[in-house]
């Protein structure tokens, strides 16, 4: 019987794409200080400023593909059941041809109104105020922000108890209730957790971590399991 395999990424698997990471350098991004673009508190007290940093982001989204660990997933895909739990913002998970992709923190590409948020429309060009749904309300990046609820988790979590196999790419995990998800795995799950900078895992499942790149360990690893419980 084949595995059922859960996936979870984090920001190292887009920045091997050339997308900009806020983690790697104090806390900023391209010179923003996380907490002033991206918390509710940043969006009452500077819209514009809020704008113009997901603005930037989305516009080099755009201008990137998807790299070696995105492809490697969609091949493990063909093979397998296979659930990718991201923290991306990103599309780089579907423009690889990703099914079943589950984002924690919300979807850049995409945008909603600030009074309901089930109003979500998808959004290729620059936000501005002004920028209204249908409701009349200022629309905003459908991001989850610092110190919002993320929606998604309890899925996640679902998703997490159900894992044969669950492959952690390119996070730090630090970022909760992201890094949490291990404590949700069946006892018997096999944890394979490929970064260059892997942190410590306080788990007792069986472990092998990678420490290498994803583009070059996650194919590498996919390889490996198609031969394993396919050929």
């Amino acid at each position: 019987m084949k595995p059922n395999i859960v996936i979870l990424t984090g920001a190292g698997i887009s920045q091997e794409s050339g997308i900009s990471t806020f983690r790697d350098s104090n806390g900023l991004w391209q010179n923003y200080d996380i907490k002033q673009v991206a918390s509710p508190e940043a969006w009452q007290k500077n819209p514009d400023l809020v704008l113009d940093f997901y603005n930037q982001r989305r516009r080099q989204l755009l201008k990137v593909k998807p790299n070696a660990a995105h492809k490697a997933i969609s091949e493990l895909q063909k093979h397998f059941p296979v659930y990718v739990i991201t923290q991306n913002v990103d599309d780089l998970h579907e423009r690889a041809g990703n099914q079943n992709v589950l984002h924690l923190h919300g979807e850049l590409l995409k945008v909603r109104s600030t009074k309901n948020p089930s109003l979500i429309y998808p959004w290729h060009k620059d936000l501005h105020r002004g920028d209204i749904a249908e409701d009349g309300a200022q629309l905003r990046p459908h991001i989850v922000w610092f110190g919002e609820a993320v929606p998604a988790i309890n899925q996640a979590i679902k998703l997490t108890q159900q894992a044969d196999i669950f492959i952690i790419v390119g996070t730090s995990m630090q970022v909760y209730p992201a890094a949490g998800l291990i404590q949700a795995l069946p006892p018997n799950a096999q944890i394979f957790y490929i970064d260059p900078h892997p942190a410590p895992l306080n788990v007792n499942h069986h472990t092998k971590v990678i420490a290498q790149k994803s583009g070059v360990a996650l194919p590498e690893l996919v390889s490996q399991l198609i031969k394993k419980y396919v050929h």
